[in-house]
C-alpha cells in the first residue's frame, strides 16, 4: 500500500519512514557506484570479499544489529530496504551471498547466542571482517531437515562432528559455518543441536566448488566434516533444541528472501520497460503494441500484490508476531511472481533476452533458485495447508 501524507506530501509505503527513505537513498548510491559496474565481472569470478568489507565500513551489514555489537540498532524494515536495494544492483549471486551472512547466520547468534559468541562472531561479521555460511542441506536431506545425518557426539569434554553439507553458499570463503547436526538420533525433533564451527578447524574440508544454473556471482560448496572437534563454546543455544532454533531462523530467511527475490523481479521489469520504450517494431515502440502492454499490466499488478503481502507480513513479524502461515504465503507467491515476471521479460526481449549480454537472461537463471531454497514451493504449500487444519 502506497500513501501520500497530506501534511508533508511525502509518498511511500506505510511501513517505511523518512529514515528508511534516507537509508534507501544511501544504499542505492552505493550500489550504483560500487556494485553495478562489476556485475558482469562477478559472474565470471564471483564477488570479492572486499565488497563485504566495504559494506561493513559503511555500516550496511548490521542495520538491525544492536549498537553494542557494532550494528546500527535499526528495525527489521531496514533489512528489507537492504535486500531490495542490493537486488537493484542486478547481481543475484551477490544478493544471495550477502543475505546468508546478514539475515540467516547473524540473527540466530543474536537470538540464541551467549555474550561471548556475540562478541566473537557478530561484531566481526557486522564489520565485514568475516563471512559466514549456514549448513543445513546434505546430499540426502534438503527440505526434509529432520533427515539430516551429520552427527555430533560427546568426546573429550567437547563434541566430535562427522558428516557433509552441500549447496553451501559462501562455502569457499567463509570463516565460520552455522552447522545443523544430529546429537541424539532417537529423540526425533529434540535430537538436533546447532554449532558455530570455525572453518579452519582440523577435519573441515572444502571438498568441491559446485557449478550452478545461475547465481554465478556466489560460490557454492560441498563441505565435509571428518572428526571435527569443538568445545562447548561452539554450541549455539541449547543442546537438543536445534530443530526449533533453525525453524525460527527459516521464517526470517523466507521473508527476507521473498523481499529480495521480488525486488530482483522488479529489476527485470524495469529493465524490460526501458527496452520496450526503445525497441521499435512495425513502426512503433514495442511497448505500444497491445499484447506487450497487457503483459506489463499483468506483471505490474502481480508485483504490487506480492509486495503488499510481504510488507503486511513484515509488519507483524517486526511487531513480535510469528506469522508462519503469512510468511509461507509471502515466500511462495513472491518467488512465483518473480519467476513469472523474469520469464515474461525474456519473452518481451525476444531473441535478445536469451543472450547473456542482456540482464534479463541472468535474472531468469538466478531467480529460479528462490522457488527451491529455504523451502521449496511444495513445502510452502504444505505448511500453508496444514495451518488450516488439514
Amino acid at each position: 500500500m502506497t500513501v501520500t501524507d497530506p501534511a508533508t506530501g511525502r509518498t511511500g509505503h506505510v511501513v517505511f519512514t523518512e529514515e528508511h527513505d534516507a537509508l534507501r537513498a544511501s544504499i542505492r548510491a552505493f550500489v550504483q557506484r560500487e556494485i553495478v559496474p562489476f556485475v558482469a565481472e562477478w559472474e565470471e569470478k564471483t564477488f570479492p570479499d572486499s565488497i563485504v568489507r566495504r559494506m561493513g565500513e559503511l555500516g550496511f551489514l548490521g542495520l538491525s544489529v544492536p549498537e553494542e555489537y557494532g550494528g546500527q540498532g535499526g528495525d527489521y524494515f531496514c533489512n528489507l530496504v537492504l535486500a531490495e536495494e542490493i537486488a537493484r544492483g542486478g547481481s543475484g549471486g551477490f544478493l544471495m551471498g550477502l543475505s546468508v551472512h546478514t539475515d540467516m547466520v547473524i540473527p540466530p547468534i543474536l537470538e540464541f547466542g551467549t555474550e561471548e559468541q556475540k562478541r566473537r562472531w557478530v561484531t566481526p561479521g557486522v564489520a565485514g571482517e568475516q563471512i559466514y555460511s549456514l549448513g543445513i542441506t546434505e546430499p540426502d536431506a534438503g527440505s526434509d531437515v529432520a533427515n539430516i545425518r551429520t552427527r555430533a557426539v560427546r568426546q573429550d569434554g567437547g563434541w566430535l562432528i562427522n558428516g557433509s553439507k552441500t549447496f553451501i553458499t559462501n562455502g569457499h570463503r567463509n570463516s565460520m559455518i552455522l552447522l545443523v547436526t544430529k546429537t541424539d538420533p532417537g529423540a526425533g525433533h529434540h535430537g538436533f543441536t546447532l554449532f558455530l564451527v570455525p572453518m579452519d578447524s582440523p577435519g573441515v574440508v572444502r571438498a568441491k566448488k559446485l557449478r550452478k544454473m545461475g547465481m554465478h556471482a556466489s560460490d557454492t560448496a560441498l563441505l565435509s566434516f571428518t572428526d571435527v572437534w569443538v568445545d562447548d563454546s561452539a554450541v549455539l543455544g541449547t543442546v537438543g533444541k536445534g530443530f526449533e532454533q533453525i525453524m525460527w531462523e527459516l521464517q526470517a530467511e523466507r521473508l527476507i528472501g521473498a523481499a529480495g527475490c521480488l525486488a530482483y523481479g522488479q529489476y527485470a521489469f524495469d529493465k524490460t520497460h526501458s527496452y520496450a520504450g526503445e525497441r521499435h517494431t512495425f513502426g512503433r515502440p514495442l511497448g505500444q503494441h497491445q499484447a506487450i502492454r497487457h503483459k506489463f499490466a499483468d506483471m505490474a499488478t502481480k508485483l504490487a500484490a506480492a509486495r503488499a503481502l510481504i510488507y503486511q507480513t513484515a509488519r507483524g513479524y517486526a511487531a513480535g508476531e510469528y506469522p508462519v502461515r503469512e510468511i509461507s504465503m509471502s515466500k511462495l507467491y513472491a518467488t512465483q511472481v518473480a519467476w513469472e515476471v523474469a520469464d515474461q521479460c525474456v519473452q518481451i526481449h525476444g531473441g535478445a533476452g536469451y543472450m547473456d549480454e542482456y540482464d534479463v537472461s541472468r535474472v531468469l537463471r538466478d531467480i529460479r533458485l528462490y522457488r527451491i531454497g529455504a523451502g521449496a514451493d511444495e513445502i510452502m504449500l504444505d505448511v500453508i495447508g496444514k495451518s488450516y487444519g488439514f
